[in-house]
């Protein structure tokens, strides 16, 4: 089954995901300048959410880090192993990730940063500690190498991984590890509008000077921020197939599935990027989301709905959410008439006062515990 979530959400003035001089990300999308979120970006928001560990458990979600060293330490620790065997065999960690198992010269951190599950920090916490009952004391640990150790390390075809991984994805140049294909595709949100990028001139006062005296006068910082506001297409594709596939080592993984599925909707629904936050608090919700579940898989984006951009027509009573929630729900119907492709289900969620629904088959769900109560009951 192929699962298809479409979102439009419009945001106040935010800088949720920057590029390299610290603006706004954005693109060219039918030929004018758009608003842009990354996909790594609504990733990590997705997958780090408190909504989404408190609905399957956070045992079930993994850890992208570079800090080897200090996890596999602390599992050594907890086996028994002492104190200095774990620091002289500790720089070697660093050489994990890579075929030639190349120290660092830091020695506390892993050249890539690679996503773990709790799993492989076992495993590579079990491998070690075999190592080190063969050696009888630390300069014959000191004369091991970090590709012995990370050979050691066995089975990770067969090794349980965590939910994200199973569902985001996992590239890595070490075989003590398992490539993962991802079973969900995340396109870079972009905006329905045309963008139009803002800069905040800002200053900041020091609370202890009185403004009495010329010397007291003035402000401590004066700066900027760039930021924008504008009403973002999210589109993903989630092929229930391949996340079986990938969680088949893992236990109760239907069930797991049962309750991934409705649990990652919502919290898609809910979480917002982390970006500037604490200046611009651009906490919104979904305007509209629409579900498609296919059984044949050809995914499709309705991103073209929005090539030509959204603009506002009071004469018309239409805003920008509005507006875009009507080119959205006329792409469906285009799509659908046009293309005559089978969806087994489609559910639509539009808050009111927003009332358009596309005009083909389509299950109308009042509120967003509606709507997930129906995509839960597509998995029976």
């Amino acid at each position: 089954m192929l699962y298809e979530i479409h979102m439009l959400k419009n945001y106040p003035p935010v800088n949720l995901n920057r590029d390299e001089s610290g603006a706004p990300k954005s693109c060219i999308f039918g030929g004018t300048t758009r608003g842009r979120v990354s996909s790594q970006c609504l990733k990590r928001s997705w997958r780090t959410s408190p909504l989404l560990a408190q609905a399957i458990g956070a045992g079930q979600l993994g850890i992208r880090t570079r800090q080897l060293p200090r996890l596999a330490a602390e599992r050594l620790a907890e086996m028994g192993v002492s104190q200095e065997y774990i620091d002289a065999v500790f720089p070697m960690l660093s050489g994990f990730g890579n075929k030639d198992g190349a120290e660092n010269k830091d020695g506390s951190y892993t050249a890539q940063i690679i996503f773990y599950a709790p799993e492989d920090i076992q495993a590579v916490a079990e491998a070690i500690y075999e190592k080190l009952k063969d050696c009888w004391s630390v300069n014959e640990v000191k004369e091991l190498k970090a590709k012995e150790l990370q050979e050691a390390v066995k089975g990770a075809d067969a090794r349980p991984i965590t939910l994200d991984m199973a569902l985001f994805g996992r590239m890595v140049t070490s075989n003590a590890f398992r490539d993962v294909e991802a079973a969900m595709q995340v396109a870079h949100a972009i905006s329905t509008n045309k963008l139009n990028m803002e800069s905040d001139y800002f200053t900041a006062m020091d609370d202890l000077l009185s403004g009495g005296t010329l010397e007291e006068k003035g402000a401590a910082i004066i700066s900027e921020t760039d930021y924008n506001s504008a009403c973002y297409y999210l589109y993903a594709s989630l092929d229930t197939d391949i996340l079986r596939e990938n969680l088949r080592y893992t236990q109760d993984a239907e069930e797991l599935i049962r309750a991934a599925i409705p649990a990652l909707i919502r919290t898609m629904a809910l979480a917002n990027p982390s970006g500037k936050q604490n200046s611009f608090a651009g906490h919104v919700l979904p305007s509209a989301i629409l579900i498609e579940c296919k059984e044949e898989k050809v995914p499709v984006s309705m991103v073209n709905a929005f090539v030509r951009p959204v603009k506002p027509e009071p004469a018309n009573d239409y805003d920008l959410i509005k507006g875009s929630i009507q080119a959205l729900a006329d792409q469906v119907d285009t799509i659908q008439n046009s293309f005559g492709l089978h969806v087994k289900r489609r559910l639509w969620f539009c808050p009111a006062p927003y009332t358009v629904v596309p005009e083909c088959e389509t299950t109308v769900c009042g509120t967003l515990p509606e709507l997930v109560e129906q995509i839960a009951g597509t998995l029976m």
